[in-house]
C-alpha cells in the first residue's frame, strides 16, 4: 500500500464500510474527531533549528538596527532575510510533497528478532526533485521498533529510492499501522518540516521462538521420553537391556546374557511414525494472561524446534485442531499462536491419539489428569520459568 502527501496531508487509500443512517450521532461525532486528529497528525508542521533561531536574531537585530536609523539599507536587508525564510518554508514543502512511501516487511516475522524491512520512497513529481530527506519510524505504544532513521540526500523526480532498516517487533499479534515521518531542512536549515504517515497494512507477527533459559534443557528432556515412549517391537535394532518380568523369551540374546550372567533382551525400534500431541490450554482467567503470553512463545519454540526434527505434531487448543505436517507446515501453527487469545470454556475433550506422547500446557494440571490426559507431560507455569524436573 502506497501513502501519498500532497499538499502538506498524508493521504491513504482504502475501503471502509458505509455508515448507516440510523447509527448514533456520538459514533458520526468519533469519527469526525478522529478524521481531524489525523489530519492534523499528518500535516507538514516546521520546527525551527538552531541555526534558524540564530537567523531570526539577526534579523530582529537588523529591524531594531533600521528602525532607529532609517537606514533604507538596513530595510532592503531586512526584507531580503524575510523573503529568505519565506523561501526556506516554501521550497522544504515542495520537497515533501508527492512523495509515496512503502515498507515492505519479510513473509514470515516473530516477536523479538530484529528483521530487515525494504523501505521504498518514489517522488511522483514530474519536474522537481525532492532534497535532504529524512524518514524515521515513529514509535507508538506497543508498535515496532526501528533502529535508526533513513537519510536520502536526493530523490529524483518520477524516480524512486529503497534502503534497508532493520525493525524489531515486541510481541507477538496483528499490527495493522506502521508510522513513519518524513523531515527536511531544505534549502538553508533554517526550518525542519515533517510530515506523518501511516500505513494500512496488516503483519502477522509470531512469537518468540528464540530459547530462554530452561528451554533448551527442557526440550532435550521430552525428546528422550519421546524416545522411551516410541521404543517397542520393531525391524530395526535398537539396544540391549536387562530382561522385564512377562516378556517373550523369544527375543532374548543369549550372547549377551551368557556374557552378563543375566538375561537380557535384543529392543528393536516401533515402526510406527512419532506423533507428539500438544495441547494449550486456553480456559484461563483473565488475571492469568501473562501466564498465557509465556505459553504461546513456549508453544511456539517447543512446535518449531520438534518440526525442524521432523517430529510429527498434533496441535490442539480449546475450538482448534492441526497435524502437521498432514494439513500443512509450522507457519500454520505459529500463526494461530500469534493471534490466540484466552477463552473461558466449560468442555474439556480428551487426547485423539492414544499411542501419540502428549503434552499438556495449562496451569490446572489436576483437571487434565482427570479427562483422560494422566500420562501426559504436564506443564504449568512455573514450571516453564524454571524448567527443572
Amino acid at each position: 500500500m502506497f501513502v501519498k502527501l500532497t499538499s502538506g496531508a498524508a493521504q491513504t487509500w482504502s475501503t471502509s464500510e458505509p455508515v448507516e443512517s440510523n447509527q448514533p450521532v456520538r459514533k458520526h461525532w468519533e469519527t469526525f474527531r478522529r478524521g481531524l486528529r489525523a489530519r492534523f497528525a499528518s500535516r507538514m508542521w516546521p520546527r525551527i533549528t538552531a541555526g534558524g533561531f540564530l537567523f531570526t536574531l539577526a534579523m530582529l537585530l537588523v529591524a531594531v538596527g533600521a528602525a532607529i536609523s532609517a537606514n533604507n539599507l538596513l530595510f532592503l536587508i531586512l526584507a531580503a532575510m524575510m523573503a529568505t525564510v519565506l523561501v526556506s518554508g516554501f521550497v522544504s514543502r515542495l520537497c515533501l510533497a508527492g512523495l509515496e512511501l512503502d515498507f515492505r516487511l519479510p513473509e514470515h516475522v516473530c516477536a523479538g528478532r530484529t528483521v530487515p524491512g525494504r523501505l521504498l520512497v518514489r517522488n511522483q513529481k514530474w519536474l522537481m526533485p525532492s532534497f535532504s530527506i529524512r524518514v524515521e519510524g515513529i514509535r507508538d505504544a506497543g508498535g515496532p521498533v526501528l533502529r535508526s532513521g533513513v537519510y536520502f540526500p536526493l530523490v529524483r523526480a518520477r524516480s524512486a529510492v529503497e534502503a534497508i532498516v532493520e525493525v524489531r517487533f515486541p510481541k507477538r499479534g496483528a499490527y495493522r499501522q506502521n508510522s513513519f515521518a518524513f523531515s527536511t531542512s531544505f534549502p538553508f536549515g533554517f526550518l525542519r518540516k515533517s510530515a506523518r504517515v501511516t500505513l494500512q497494512r496488516e503483519t502477522i507477527v509470531y512469537p518468540n521462538i528464540d530459547p530462554r533459559p530452561g528451554f533448551e534443557e527442557l526440550l532435550l528432556g521430552i525428546a528422550g521420553e519421546i524416545e522411551t515412549h516410541y521404543r517397542g517391537l520393531g525391524k530395526d535394532f535398537y539396544r540391549i537391556r536387562p530382561y522385564e518380568a512377562f516378556e517373550s523369551a523369544r527375543h532374548v540374546d543369549w550372547k549377551a546374557s551368557a556374557h552378563t550372567g543375566s538375561l537380557q533382551i535384543r529392543e528393536f525400534a516401533r515402526e510406527q511414525e512419532q506423533m507428539v500431541e500438544v495441547f494449550l490450554d486456553r480456559d484461563v482467567p483473565p488475571e492469568m494472561n501473562a501466564w498465557f503470553e509465556c505459553a504461546a512463545d513456549y508453544c511456539a519454540f517447543l512446535a518449531w524446534e520438534l518440526s525442524n526434527q521432523g517430529t510429527a505434531i498434533l496441535f490442539r487448543s480449546q475450538g482448534f485442531r492441526f497435524r502437521l505436517p498432514q494439513q500443512g507446515d509450522i507457519y500454520t501453527i505459529l500463526k494461530y499462536l500469534a493471534l490466540v487469545t484466552p477463552q473461558r470454556s466449560g468442555v474439556l475433550e480428551g487426547p485423539l491419539d492414544d499411542s501419540s506422547y502428549k503434552i499438556v500446557i495449562t496451569p490446572f494440571p489436576n483437571r487434565f489428569r482427570e479427562t483422560g490426559w494422566a500420562e501426559a507431560r504436564v506443564l504449568d507455569f512455573r514450571e516453564m520459568i524454571s524448567p527443572a524436573r
